[in-house]
């Protein structure tokens, strides 16, 4: 790490200096998420994870840090004509030294580009402060913001008190083996874990939902359409899979009235409930032929108060009912845990470097959760329990949207607050690890 060097009676650096020094450098960060943007992570299929970890290696080639790509084996992700294709490729980045360890996580995935956008959302967009692109909140822009306070850190010495550990990990949007699961399974996650996958609030965080997706095949026969009738009731797989689509819509009801006892988001006028969404259905070629492939998608946030065996076989029971006889199947695509209570010893000087970056006062804070989703449920089953938790995710910000942006002062606020964190000068009383730090 570079330190300048300090001459007789000369000040250390303090972490107002270092604050000064991500105001002056924030234009950097900026060029940084451009080039995050350009690459195209979308989950499904979550093909450029490679090419990311390449971006990044490079991008703390001067930060002093140790890389290591952390791929998760084929056959735990891998689901037959599922969403997924290409390399599950982690990167972890991390400095050595005798310091506490701080993992600062990112999910690199994004949801695919949506109909709708006005601007190439691979390509970062400037609209005054907002700074438009496809994973700009949700979560590029956090990345951009780690990097240019371990920068200003670096360049004019604020002494750290943690070493930090990077953590790039990979399908976080509804992938079926995360890659931080696969880290935590591994024994490779260390110390304690800023989460960046939250939001540009005073928020502490009371834990969340878990999702899962099942992948619905309804098979059929491909006949000339003339011959439709001749090949029987179940030919048309469109046609089998309406009584199956009808029945799933028949049950989301039920499920919205199972509601959760996580404290809602100040915003919120209902309490937490689950939830049921046909999220894609695909099928058919052209007026000519009979479609033999009907596939359909089905999304469940459950409660941590639910369990997901019966969450489950509530959805595959009802389908089989809907369609007896017919070619169907059934496959489990993607699942997130629950996150139960992730409040620990770290959270109160999280707060106070919250309150550093972006100027919140303490009667601000509350306390919520989310019917959003986390890969921190595989990893607490692990043994890690505390997850400190932020973000750039605003109700403006149009995440998983066209247009979705972040902007430049919340960059600069989010690298302040991440900075105060790390820096050894920044109430150490409220630190753990005190006795540790130096």
């Amino acid at each position: 790490m570079f330190s300048p060097p300090q001459g007789p009676g000369q000040a250390s650096p303090t972490l107002t200096d270092g604050f000064a020094e991500i105001e002056r450098t924030v234009e950097r960060a900026i060029d940084d998420l451009a080039r995050m943007v350009a690459i195209d992570t979308s989950f499904p299929p979550g093909a450029g994870y490679e090419a990311f970890a390449g971006l990044m290696e490079i991008a703390v080639a001067t930060l002093g840090l140790d890389c290591q790509r952390v791929e998760v084996p084929e056959h735990l992700w891998w689901v037959a004509g599922g969403p997924a294709q290409g390399r599950r490729t982690n990167l972890i980045a991390r400095r050595r030294s005798d310091k506490p360890v701080l993992g600062l996580y990112f999910h690199v995935d994004t949801v695919p580009a949506a109909p709708g956008w006005t601007t190439d959302p691979f390509q970062l967009t400037r609209d005054d402060d907002r700074l438009i692109g496809l994973g700009a909140a949700d979560m590029k822009g956090t990345i951009a913001a780690v990097l240019l306070a371990l920068r200003a850190a670096d360049t004019i010495g604020v002494p750290l008190g943690y070493d930090p550990m990077l953590l790039l990990c990979t399908d976080e949007e509804a992938g079926l083996y995360p890659g931080v699961r696969y880290l935590a399974e591994q024994g490779l996650l260390e110390g304690h874990i800023l989460n960046f996958n939250g939001a540009a609030a005073p928020r502490i965080w009371a834990g969340c939902f878990g999702l899962f997706t099942l992948l619905v095949r309804v098979r059929g026969k491909t006949v000339h359409a003339s011959q439709a009738r001749a090949a029987g009731s179940n030919a048309n797989a469109i046609e089998v899979a309406l009584p199956i689509l009808n029945a799933l819509a028949a049950l989301k009801p039920d499920i919205a009235a199972r509601t959760s006892a996580l404290p809602a988001p100040p915003h919120a006028t209902h309490p937490l409930a689950a939830q049921l969404d046909i999220s894609a259905a695909h099928g058919g070629q052209c007026g000519g032929q009979t479609p033999s492939l009907f596939e359909i998608l089905v999304c469940r946030r459950y409660a941590p108060e639910e369990d997901f065996q019966a969450a489950r076989a509530t959805i595959e029971n009802a389908i089989f009912a809907a369609a007896p006889g017919a070619d169907v199947d059934v496959v489990l695509a993607g699942h997130l845990m629950p996150t139960s209570d992730p409040t620990g010893p770290h959270w109160p000087r999280w707060q106070e470097a919250l309150s550093a970056g972006f100027g919140y006062a303490p009667d601000d804070f509350a306390n919520w959760g989310a019917t959003g989703c986390s890969d921190f449920g595989w990893v607490q089953r692990t043994g890690m329990q505390e997850i400190l938790l932020t973000g750039l995710g605003r109700p403006e910000s149009r995440i998983h949207a066209p247009g979705e942006f972040t902007t430049r002062a919340d960059i600069v606020a989010l690298a302040k607050s991440v900075l105060a964190y790390l820096s050894a000068e920044f109430r150490s009383d409220l630190s753990p690890e005190t006795p540790a730090v130096r």
